[in-house]
């Protein structure tokens, strides 16, 4: 089994692909980029409220996952779910308001950084809970089975979470009931502080898969069209009643674990080789030399990108703060 990471530098091989995927793909990352490096700002002028957890870094993991999704096909998230959240198409708009606490966020302003939801988009939350959001998803597969509608369910969780216990009944539940579920770990090498290798006796956690009888794929974290495609045959499988799969996509996250955490505990030379794979760039590299778009127009789509986040703060601080007593409108059902 290879337990061994290999950091990849080279432009992602876009040759005969789908411009018009790869564009959207390069659109998506950037603003899951730009949205979170906005983020550290805001929070270390202190115009922001609470804490932050930033995947700067993981981008190609959310924006390939759910690129080879449907609309109305659902996902939970974690701490770090910001990209996951733009990748779904919830509106920014609303999730930079719930960044900022304001009643027009995407949760009233009640969630905030580690609670992004929108149903209507099929994010059905992110949870701060390390592996909570696990049987969410095997229950929201299990509920698509029920009602045949031929969705499939995704779970995000990192390298942390497979040694929590939800991990283990959730993918051997799905595994028994045969659902259309895909569990994707975001491996970005560290549980806050603890590497994978002091955490886990067996460091490639794609290979935990044959204990459920499911296929178990390892995949370059930094490659949005590998993530894509890994994805895609998943979901494939998903959909034809083939079951559950597990996918273990090798990233790397570039700040610390949370807010402003120095993360001292990482080698600075480790730091800046995985910089040197950034995802953002490698996808950009692979369709110029593709011919699929020129370094212009890919700088234009980078200015969009800016301009849409910059927008969406200036919404957020023309919102209206969350009240004391706003809660309370939450805490039963109207009639």
């Amino acid at each position: 089994m290879t337990t061994e990471i290999e950091i990849r530098r080279q432009p992602v091989d876009c040759a005969g692909q789908d411009a018009e995927l790869l564009l959207r793909m390069f659109r998506k990352m950037l603003e899951a980029r730009e949205f979170e490096e906005q983020l550290y700002y805001l929070f270390l002028t202190t115009a922001m409220p609470g804490t932050m957890h930033q995947a700067v870094g993981q981008e190609a993991v959310a924006v390939g996952v759910v690129s080879a999704l449907n609309p109305d096909d659902t996902i939970t998230s974690t701490h770090r779910g910001h990209a996951h959240c733009v990748a779904k198409d919830v509106p920014l708009d609303e999730m930079m308001a719930e960044m900022f606490a304001k009643r027009e966020g995407s949760c009233r302003g009640m969630g905030g950084s580690m609670h992004l939801t929108d149903f209507s988009k099929g994010m059905l939350g992110a949870f701060a809970i390390v592996g909570s959001g696990i049987p969410i998803a095997t229950g929201a597969a299990l509920s698509a089975r029920v009602r045949n509608s031929g969705q499939v369910a995704v779970s995000f969780f990192g390298d942390g979470a497979v040694n929590e216990g939800t991990f283990h009944e959730a993918l051997n539940m799905a595994a028994l009931w045969n659902l259309p579920a895909i569990y994707i770990i975001e491996n970005n090498q560290y549980a806050l502080s603890m590497t994978v290798a002091e955490s886990s006796a067996l460091p490639d956690l794609a290979a935990r898969a044959c204990a459920y009888n499911m296929p178990g794929v390892r995949v370059d974290g930094n490659d949005a069209l590998a993530v894509y495609e890994a994805t895609r045959a998943a979901v494939e499988r998903a959909r034809a009643g083939e079951g559950p799969t597990l996918i273990e996509a090798l990233t790397y996250r570039i700040r610390g674990h949370a807010r402003f955490e120095a993360a001292g505990y990482r080698p600075a030379e480790e730091v800046d080789a995985w910089k040197n794979a950034d995802p953002i760039e490698r996808l950009a590299a692979g369709m110029i030399a593709a011919g699929i778009a020129s370094e212009d127009q890919l700088n234009q789509i980078r200015g969009e990108a800016e301009r849409a986040i910059e927008e969406a703060i200036a919404y957020a601080e023309t919102c209206s703060e969350v009240a004391a007593e706003d809660y309370l409108a939450y805490i039963t059902a109207e009639e």
